[in-house]
């Protein structure tokens, strides 16, 4: 899979822009109408001439004064209902394709964001984050200003424009065909030109990205950054990115700018060499002073379109660039689908029976390193099986497979006896419960934390939950309780609370298998002996995975699996390991000596 951040940023066209059409498609009733609601507008403007040169030529002669006066007050009133005609109209354009621009725009954003939610991790291997935010909002920005305005404001100038110089052509013929063929001059050098400005917009949207990527990255690290004291030097790091985007932006606005200007003067000379010719076509009394003004304001509303369409066409390069970047993350191919045709598998009442049959796997990004050899474990329904090791022995690994965030590249893995490549992946993952070393807690309150685990589930049974995680005592003890807002990852919270708040959303869950990863890791030696005793009363009939470092998490775990290098080098029962006198029991040692036997012990320290 090719990275969105790796792809080639020079081949953005206008042409881009059709990757719009299939959402653009569900709304053809409000692009007709505001097609319509266009020409009407840019009808009604062209009418605008027609009706001075009657005014020119007619309301200003006449037999008397009175007459003249009764003349010029019925061509003024026409003027007028011209402009009402031309204000409504201008008005009911605005609006809709106003409103398609907003529409367009959120159901592009909601696709793409649905979209990054379902890769698999080996996307956000090549992706920062950052890119993909740049992206929602920057890019997406771009496009609304496209649909919701340049587009149907360059339309509109099209229109105008055409049919200013047909009207031009029609009334001038001569002189009007030498003016467009000047125009056509002006027009393919600035296509070329154009190329340039488009590579230059998305060289500059991308520089913005980095900006973003740096920004996320730290601010997710702050407690870091502040403890090394080094917010001078991201701030400094932060400033050379924008730097960068701001020369970028230069040059992009420098040849834009040429740009624009080349098609405003080349347009404008050519449209007043056609005036000038007009103007000896009265004095020679070809054509009278009202055709001549006529041929003024469709001049000038050729000229205006002119220099319109050349700042449109400069947005539509812009957005073009951002389009093609959405639609990088939108056609992105996960590494992990559903299978076409998942096979049905009953959720087992109790616990679910797992299989590794010789399983090798290594990461997208560490391919020359193995993650896990040959790995076979059987795992019986109802069994708590304890994985322990040093880091980077797999234990994190098998859980990853597990929930299907990869595939391995040989073997496989099998749930209640079906591969897991064989279910889908919504119902593999939601018999499934997860409890991570880092609790994860979202800018919510404290009961749609719980409640994240089973969004259907009553307040009872979040309730319920939560005391069998041993956190109702705190959580009721918050100013609101249970609809307390955490804060942005759970900042007013204790690193203990938070694990108890992310146990009980796996509580809550109920999965028939239980993922726990070091998940006691964040609590006091009074919290952990009350989370232990739920987590055992939670893991009663369920199967039970538990990574731990610490021991004694793991002592009464039916069976420990001792990891290194990516293989299984020992298993059994805590006593059985113990009395090997093995890896484990030097582990088991380590872990429950005096400070003395531990300075003794200190060579062998290869486990934390």
């Amino acid at each position: 899979m090719v990275s969105p951040a790796s792809a080639p940023a020079a081949k953005a066209s206008p042409r881009s822009l059709s990757g719009l059409a299939p959402f653009l498609r569900p709304y053809r009733v409000q692009i007709v109408l505001a097609g319509l609601f266009l020409v009407l507008a840019a009808a009604t403007t062209l009418v605008f001439p027609v009706a001075l040169r009657s005014l020119i030529d007619g309301g200003l002669v006449g037999a008397d004064r009175g007459t003249q006066a009764m003349a010029l007050r019925g061509h003024f009133l026409a003027l007028f209902a011209v402009a009402v005609a031309l204000g409504v109209f201008s008005a009911a354009r605005f609006y809709t394709v106003s409103w398609l621009g907003e529409r367009v725009t959120a159901d592009l954003r909601n696709a793409v964001y649905a979209h990054v939610l379902r890769q698999s991790p080996a996307f956000f291997e090549t992706t920062q984050t950052g890119e993909v935010l740049s992206r929602l909002t920057a890019d997406t920005t771009l496009v609304q200003t496209v649909v919701g305005s340049s587009l149907s404001m360059g339309l509109r100038n099209a229109v105008m424009g055409v049919g200013a110089l047909a009207m031009l052509v029609w009334t001038n013929p001569y002189v009007m065909v030498q003016v467009l063929g000047i125009l056509v001059l002006v027009v393919l050098p600035s296509m070329w030109f154009g190329r340039r400005v488009r590579r230059l917009s998305r060289a500059s949207q991308d520089r913005v990205a980095d900006s973003s990527a740096i920004a996320a990255e730290v601010l997710n690290a702050i407690p870091v950054v502040q403890s090394y004291t080094a917010e001078s030097r991201e701030a400094a790091r932060f400033d050379a990115s924008t730097h960068n985007a701001f020369r970028t932006a230069v040059r992009r606005t420098r040849a834009r700018s040429v740009l624009v200007a080349f098609i405003i003067v080349a347009t404008s000379a050519a449209l007043l060499w056609g005036l000038y010719q007009g103007t000896q076509a009265v004095l020679r009394g070809d054509i009278t002073a009202g055709h001549l003004g006529q041929t003024v304001v469709y001049v000038i509303i050729l000229a205006s379109a002119a220099a319109v369409l050349g700042e449109v066409y400069g947005d539509l390069l812009r957005a073009a660039g951002a389009t093609e970047r959405l639609m990088e993350l939108l056609h992105a191919t996960p590494a992990i689908v559903s299978p076409a045709k998942p096979a049905h598998s009953a959720v087992p009442a109790a616990g679910s029976t797992v299989r590794f049959e010789g399983v090798g796997f290594h990461y997208p990004s560490r391919p020359g390193i193995p993650a896990l050899r040959d790995f076979s474990l059987d795992i019986a329904s109802g069994e708590t099986v304890a994985l322990v090791g040093s880091s980077g022995a797999g234990k994190s690994t098998v859980f990853q497979l597990l929930l299907r965030y990869y595939d391995p590249q040989s073997g496989r893995i099998l749930l209640d006896g079906v591969p897991l490549a064989d279910l889908g992946l919504d119902a593999l993952r939601a018999r499934i419960g997860l409890v991570p070393q880092d609790a994860v807690i979202f800018s919510a309150s404290a009961f749609e934390n719980i409640r994240y685990g089973r969004p259907d589930a009553g307040a009872e049974e979040v309730h319920a939950a939560a005391r069998a995680a041993f956190a109702d005592g705190f959580l009721r003890a918050l100013p609101e309780g249970y609809d307390t807002f955490l804060g942005e990852r759970g900042v007013r919270l204790s690193g203990g609370q938070r694990q108890r708040i992310a146990i009980a959303r796996a509580i809550l869950k109920n999965p028939p298998l239980l993922l726990l990863d070091e998940a006691t890791s964040a609590l006091d030696a009074e919290s952990e002996r009350m989370v232990q005793a739920a987590l055992e009363s939670a893991m009663a009939g369920r199967t039970t995975l538990v990574i731990a470092h610490r021991l004694a998490t793991v002592q009464k775990a039916d069976r420990i699996i001792v990891l290194d290098h990516g293989g299984i080098v020992e298993q059994g029962t805590h006593a059985a390991l113990v009395a090997q006198n093995g890896v484990y029991a030097r582990l088991a040692a380590l872990q429950f000596a005096t400070e003395g036997e531990r300075a003794s012990a200190a060579p062998i320290a290869a486990f934390p």
